[in-house]
Parts: structure tokens; sequence; C-alpha cells
């Protein structure tokens, strides 16, 4: 080796030197920045789904309430786990409220720092079903206390698997029967499907189970001319006849 070829050695040394050094602080502050982030990113991950941290301490309820108190709502929503503001799963909340008796839906929308924004819509009851259930306007039966509407709603009675069937007959024959001012308060459905209507004007109407609106249509027709045949109120119309009517009446007594 010439001595023009060890001086070119000796001053690349320090160059070479001074690269690794580069490199490794290089790496070093990578590792640092990397390692940094890693930490922040759980410390902010513990924050936010620390309930104590960002805590839902809100709740703003919408929609007219007429059986569903307040305390329910609040009690449905603690009744499970609600985590922070951003944990929390709305449609969890959502579930558990509409799993009260007389919550039809709920939507739920949270807005910051911490509040839970509820909309509730009511079932629409419409009638009481075999005095135990109230059934909706859909023809769906609920698990709500019915005594609170005895006397406010039409009490439907049928097998529980022809209850759809019931409100629509209902219905039929309620739209019919307004045209002379008279109002059913009770609709009887038996296992044979033999229809019985009482009337408001506490009158039964024996249907059975053929022509229903075309024997109401009768009775209707005929009521006019059966008051005039007794002083004493109509207790039953028997139409379950092709023609004509058989007609009993309430006794002196009752």
């Amino acid at each position: 080796m010439t001595s023009t070829q060890s001086r070119s050695k000796a001053a690349q040394e320090p160059i070479d030197q001074r690269e690794k050094w580069e490199f490794m602080i290089g790496v070093s502050i990578f590792l640092a920045i990397v390692i940094g982030l890693v930490f922040g990113s759980y410390q902010l991950l513990r924050i936010i789904t620390d309930e104590q941290q960002v805590p839902l301490e809100g709740l703003i309820l919408q929609g007219e309430l007429v059986h569903t108190a307040t305390d329910d709502i609040r009690a449905a929503i603690l009744a499970g786990e609600v985590g922070s503001f951003f944990t929390a799963d709305v449609d969890d909340i959502r579930e558990r409220i509409e799993a009260l008796p007389w919550v039809f839906s709920a939507s739920i929308r949270k807005e910051w720092p911490g509040r839970l924004r509820v909309y509730v819509v009511e079932q629409d009851p419409v009638a009481i079903w075999n005095d135990r259930a109230v059934m909706n306007g859909q023809g769906h039966v609920f698990a709500a206390d019915p005594s609170a509407l005895v006397g406010e709603l039409p009490a439907l009675y049928g097998p529980e698997h022809a209850h759809k069937d019931v409100l629509e007959q209902f219905r039929q024959m309620r739209d019919l029967l307004r045209i002379a001012d008279m109002e059913i308060t009770r609709v009887e459905l038996s296992e044979r499907y033999s229809v019985r209507v009482w009337l408001a004007q506490d009158i039964e109407l024996r249907l059975g189970r053929e022509a229903r609106l075309e024997r109401i249509q009768r009775f209707m027709d005929l009521y006019p001319l059966i008051q005039d045949e007794s002083d004493k109120p109509v207790k039953y119309a028997d139409l379950r006849y092709d023609t004509g009517i058989a007609v009993g009446w309430r006794s002196e007594s009752k």
C-alpha cells in the first residue's frame, strides 16, 4: 500500500464513523417518535374510553309521552353498560328503551360534550286484547297493563293467533255502524270463528260466521222498526239468518 492510499484510507475512516453515528441517531429519533405516538395513542384511548374522563351526564328526552315516565327511560339506559361519550353503543341503548312496554320506537343521537338526545314514539293503542294486553294500530299486541284503558278502548277477544283478523273485522264493522251513530265496545271471535259484537247502547249483535257486514246493515235498516215494536230496550239481535232477525228484550226489572 502506498503512502497516498494510506492517507486516503485514514481520511475516509472519520467519514464512515460519522455516517454510522448519524444513522444511529436517526434511527433513535425515529424510534422515539414511534414510541411517543404509541404512548400518546394509548393515553388518548384510555381517556376517551374512561367514563370518568368523558362521561355521558346529560339526557335530552323528546317525544309525546303519556304512559312512559322519564324515570323509566333513564332506568332503561342505566340497565346495561353505558360507557363513555365515545364508546356508548347507541344501538344497544335504543334496544333497551324499545323494550319498555309502551315504547314503539326510539332514536338516539350523541351530542358533545356529554349528552344523549333521545326521541321516543309511544305505542298508539287502539284496543284491549283478551283483557291482558293492548293492541296498536298495526295490529301488534304488546304487554302493557290495560287496566287504565278499560272503558276508553274497545275490548277485542279471540284466539291468540287471530288478533290481526279481529282488529280488521272490528274496523270494518265500526266504520259501518258509525253511519247510524253507533259505537262498538266489544268484539268476540270464537274458536269456530263466530262473531258477536256489543254496542255502546248495550245491545249484543250475534253475527255468526258469514256475511257479517251485510247482517250489520240489515240491523241498521231494521233498528228503527224494532224500537217501535216495544218500550223495552233491546238486549240482543240475532242476525244469523239469511233473512229476518230475532230480537230479545230486556226485562222490566233489569
